[in-house]
């Protein structure tokens, strides 16, 4: 190094309080700002409202809430009891979101013989009836089996802009660890001979 060269390295290094003159990222690679998460969000839900409308009188707020529950994995009773409303007001709002559980397949009765009632325009007391069931058990299958059909119908588009927003955001909270350790933990006692 010469003396020109080794003055503007001390000078860097004084200023900069070390050596180095990399730094972590504040955001990791794809990971989204709140802010713009929020605007995205809101532009999802509105797209939604004109495509199919919400039959719950939620604000967009309120839905948005709905959504990012969902992907953190509450249950509509927690989520009910945060928006001070009843439990199928939120289920109502999840399946109008297009976010269907596993547990709202998982029905007391035959859903496809309620599908073939449903498709054959029964009504909701006729097809209770027909399946010795609950009117509210029926109507509320019936409205499951209504959003399976029109998730298929769009080929499912709502929900994986759901999943690609608000689910990115729960990948990237569980893989944060793996990020900061994978590369230590696999080169853990390996040699390397490299020459140039």
């Amino acid at each position: 190094m010469d003396e020109k060269t080794e003055q503007l390295r001390d000078i860097f290094v004084d200023i900069a309080d070390g050596p180095t003159v990399t730094d972590e990222q504040a955001a990791a690679r794809g990971s989204l700002a709140r802010g713009e998460r929020e605007e995205r969000l809101g532009a999802l839900l509105d797209r939604a409202r004109e495509r199919t409308g919400f039959d719950t009188g939620l604000t967009d707020e309120s839905l948005a809430c709905v959504a990012r529950g969902f992907y953190d994995r509450m249950d509509d009773g927690a989520l009910a009891d945060a928006l001070g409303v009843s439990s199928g007001t939120v289920r109502r709002a999840r399946l109008d979101l297009h976010l269907v559980r596993e547990a709202d397949l998982d029905a007391p009765l035959d859903l496809d013989a309620l599908d073939e009632l449903r498709e054959a325009g029964r009504s909701i007391e006729a097809s209770a009836a027909a399946l010795d069931a609950a009117v509210p058990t029926v109507r509320r299958y019936r409205r499951v089996l209504a959003t399976q059909q029109e998730r298929r119908r769009i080929g499912d588009r709502r929900r994986e802009a759901f999943d690609e927003l608000l689910g990115d955001a729960d990948l990237d909270a569980r893989t944060t660890g793996l990020r900061e350790t994978g590369l230590e933990e696999a080169t853990e006692g390996m040699e390397s001979n490299v020459s140039f």
